[in-house]
Formats: C-alpha cells, structure tokens, sequence
C-alpha cells in the first residue's frame, strides 16, 4: 500500500516537473516579444475593454505602441501573439501545417457547430472539397438574379427616405439577409419588408456575447459562463438562431423528395440547366448520402454560410457608403463610371457590366482595406515556428490583426486616407501579397470571395446610380465595433438625395 502510494506521488511529481519545465520554456520564449506587463495566473486578460470599440482601439494603439510587427499578450495562462506585418504574417499564412483555427473559436461551436469556418484538419478538409463547387462560376451567375431583385427591393425602399438623415445600416443589413437567405437557403424571407428580424438581432447580440467570452478566462468553463456568465441570453439566442435555420432545412428537405433522384453532386453541371438557382442548401443535400451528412452537419453548414455571408457583406457595404458619402469626388467618379455604363438604361446590371465596374471595384477594395469585415483572425500554432527571428512556441494562439496590416505604410502612404487609386493595376503591382488580406489568405482563405464581391458590386452600384450619398458623421464620430465583425457602434448616418 506505502509502496503504491509512493509510486504515485513519483509519478505525479514528474509530470509536475515537466508542465513546469514546458510552461517555463514557452513563457521564456513567448516573452521575447514585447507587450504589456502581465499578472500571475489572469495574465492581460484585466486591462482587455470589455466592449467591442474599446477593445477594438485598445488593439490598435498596442500595435503603435509595439511597431514591430508583434507583440504578446497572456489570457489567462494561454499565451496570445498578435501580428500585422507582410513578412511576418507570410510564412504563418502560407503554412500547411498552422491552419487550425484557435481555442477561442470554440465558442462559437454551439452556433456554427465544426462547419467549415469553425472545422480543423480533416474534417475542414473534406468540407472544403465538398463546398467549394457551390461557389462554381454557373451557381454565381445564377445568383446575380437574386442580387438583382433584393437591390431594387432596397433601392425601392429608400424612396421615401430622401433630404432627410437616415441610418443607412439596417437597409443594407436586411438586404444581405435576404440575399443570403435565398442563395443559401432558397427562402424568401422578405426581412426589407419588415421593420424588424429577431434573426439579425439575434446575431448581433451572439456575437457581443461570444466575443466577449473570448476575452474573459474566468467564463470560458461553461459552469461559470453558464451561473456567473450570460449562459441565459447565449442560449436564448441559440433557440432563436437554430430555430430558424431548422424549419427551412426541414422544408427544403420536403420539396427534394420531388426530384433528389434526379440530381447527384455528379452530374449537377448537366442538370443546373433543368433545376435553376440552385442554393447551398440544395448542394449540401444533393451530397447528403454520398457524404454521409446527418441533418446537424447541414444545419452547422447553413448556419456558416448564413452568419458569413450576410453580417460581413452588410459591414463592408455600410462602411464603404460611409466613405463614399464623405470623398464627393471619389463618388462623381462613381457616377461618371455608372453612366458610362448604363447611360439612361434601367437595366439590371449583368455580369459584363460587373466587370467594367473598376474604379467601384477599387473603392471596395480600400473601403476594406480601412474597414476589413473581419478586423481580426486566430490560428493555433501547432508545432514551434520561427516568426521574425524568434521562435513562437506551440499551443500559442497567433492573431492576425488585419486592420493593423492595412494600415503599414510602407505598403499604404498616409495609411489613413481613403484613396481607391491604391488599387489600380499600376498602383498594386509589386506589393506584398500579404499586405492586404480582408478575406484572409493561403489555404483557409474565404470561399466565398468572389460572392462577397458581386453581391457588393450590385448593391451599391443600385445605390449609386439612383442617388448621391452625403455622409452627416465624421469617420471619427463612428466607432467600429471589433467583435466577430467590424460594425459601426451607431449605424452609418447619410443623406440621400434622388439622381435625376
């Protein structure tokens, strides 16, 4: 008995010894980057702004105080390197083997589930594989149709919202959800038609709730977030978010029985012919038995889609409205650039006419570049990886601060200012491929890219080319809200006035 009790403690003692040993070399070798003085066991975590634009302008004037390209931050015992250079992002970016998503998108879990945002190693792989063709060039063009209808839908209602200040914002918002909704869910939701969407506030306040979690330790066991945190409002939300995504999963999967047998993830090119604007629900399902898909894989999958799809776009239409409505010269380019190509026409646009949209092209790129959806991305370091001449140990979670990046002025003179010339063919070539990454870069880079870019390119040439946009707030009156989105604190305050 004496015997067995001392083995034990032997044996417990060593591997006491070695956690100290690992926790000591990782300590030594993340604190050989700069950053704020930290305290035993909460690290940083007591200095982070609880609210999204404190924290969000906390994180920006830490990468002026450190102008490096990285510095170190402690949540917790969990080491934190936050990074926005080119060349130090690169080899981090470019990596085949550092492309788990961090701890903190765990949090996310109970909404997204492991969908392709939130999925690692193999999984994500296959469901990268398995997504990829509902972002084929016939699915978009299709959806041009949508794009088409929802932005006369929003130019429609902004009729009597003339000579007067609006919020811009929850026009835009309930835009994207219908867009969203019909390309990815094949539901007409009418969300312009009412003045309010339970499902967009729901997201908003999950978002709130989820990015705050990520930055208090003392909620991330579920027994405390769930009796000391907002477990209550968390799940409420769920109920709500779920809830929706769940009764029109369940009705799309009734209106297959119809034809499922006549359409296989095999011969789908041949029949999109047969079967029109085709959503990604409709993919998923197409591939359900042949991928093995149970209905919660699919409602992970659709949750992703809608949560990435309209919450980003909507955040990158509004701010890129906002600085259109502030450079009146920057806009009478834009109108110039819609005349030229639709005269007095009031056609819908095609997807030529997309194409020749170039300087609104370069006006969302910088609009981007200022404002990126995602201001922020996390990636686990999964084994020990040189960065800037210091090694960053495994386990650490590494922050891509993609705001911080876009500003460098070594890529962007006068980083501050909205110039769209920026993005000119002459302008762009030779910069660094990752100086400029508002849909992340490598192999976990957005799908959804070149969606995000034509639905944007719809929505606001509608705009455009029914009225003038004067902005009536400073970009220094709008604080963005660097949550899991990059969204104005009080919306986005314009002045429209109708273009004869």
């Amino acid at each position: 008995m004496a015997a067995g009790i001392l083995i034990a403690t032997v044996i417990a003692l060593i591997f006491i010894a070695i956690w100290f040993k690992q926790s000591y070399r990782i300590k030594k070798l993340v604190d050989k980057f700069p950053g704020p003085p930290a305290l035993p066991l909460i690290g940083n975590a007591h200095i982070l702004k609880r609210d999204g634009a404190g924290f969000y302008s906390q994180v920006l004037d830490f990468c002026k105080v450190y102008p490096g390209g990285g510095f170190r931050l402690w949540l917790g015992p969990k080491p934190t390197m936050a990074f926005y250079k080119a060349n130090v992002i690169e080899p981090l970016l470019n990596s085949t083997k550092h492309m788990d998503k961090s701890a903190e998108y765990d949090f996310l879990h109970p909404w997204l589930g492991t969908g392709l945002l939130t999925s690692t190693g193999l999984k994500w792989h296959q469901r990268r594989k398995l997504l990829t063709p509902t972002f084929h060039f016939k699915i978009l063009s299709d959806f041009l149709e949508v794009f088409n209808e929802q932005s006369k839908i929003f130019v429609y209602q902004l009729r009597n919202q003339t000579e007067k200040d609006i919020d811009l914002f929850p026009f835009i918002t309930k835009c994207a959800l219908d867009i969203i909704c019909d390309t990815a869910m094949g539901k007409h939701v009418n969300a312009q038609g009412n003045p309010e969407s339970k499902y967009v506030e729901a997201v908003y306040l999950m978002s709130e709730i989820v990015h705050r979690r990520q930055k208090a330790p003392w909620h991330w066991p579920d027994i405390l977030f769930n009796t000391i945190g907002r477990g209550k409002e968390h799940d409420k939300c769920l109920e709500i978010l779920h809830g929706f995504t769940e009764k029109v999963i369940q009705e799309r999967q009734a209106e297959h029985k119809q034809y499922s047998d006549d359409i296989s993830s095999e011969n789908i090119d041949e029949k999109l012919g047969k079967h029109k604007r085709l959503a990604f629900l409709d993919m998923l399902l197409f591939a359900q038995k042949e991928a093995g898909l149970t209905f919660t894989d699919i409602r992970e999958e659709v949750d992703t889609f809608m949560f990435e799809g309209h919450d980003t776009t909507a955040a990158g239409m509004a701010w890129a409205s906002h600085l259109i409505g502030s450079h009146p010269d920057v806009q009478q380019k834009l109108h110039d650039e819609m005349d030229s190509i639709f005269g007095e026409s009031e056609r819908m646009p095609s997807k030529d006419d997309l194409t020749k949209m170039k300087y609104l092209e370069y006006c969302i790129k910088e609009s981007l570049r200022l404002f990126p959806s995602v201001p922020m991305f996390a990636r686990t370091i999964t084994e020990d990886i040189e960065i800037d001449g210091k090694i960053v140990p495994k386990d650490t979670t590494a922050v891509i601060v993609t705001s911080a990046l876009h500003r460098d002025p070594k890529y962007f003179p006068d980083p501050e200012k909205f110039d769209p010339e920026r993005f000119t063919p002459e302008n762009a070539n030779g910069r660094h491929p990752y100086a400029y990454v508002p849909f992340s870069a490598g192999m976990r880079n957005c799908i959804g890219q070149k969606f995000a870019m034509m639905e944007e390119k719809v929505i606001l040439s509608s705009l455009l080319r029914n009225y003038s946009i004067k902005s009536v707030q400073r970009r220094d009156e709008i604080r963005p809200l660097g949550e899991l989105i990059l969204r104005p604190d009080s919306g986005i305050r314009v002045r429209l006035t109708a273009r004869k």
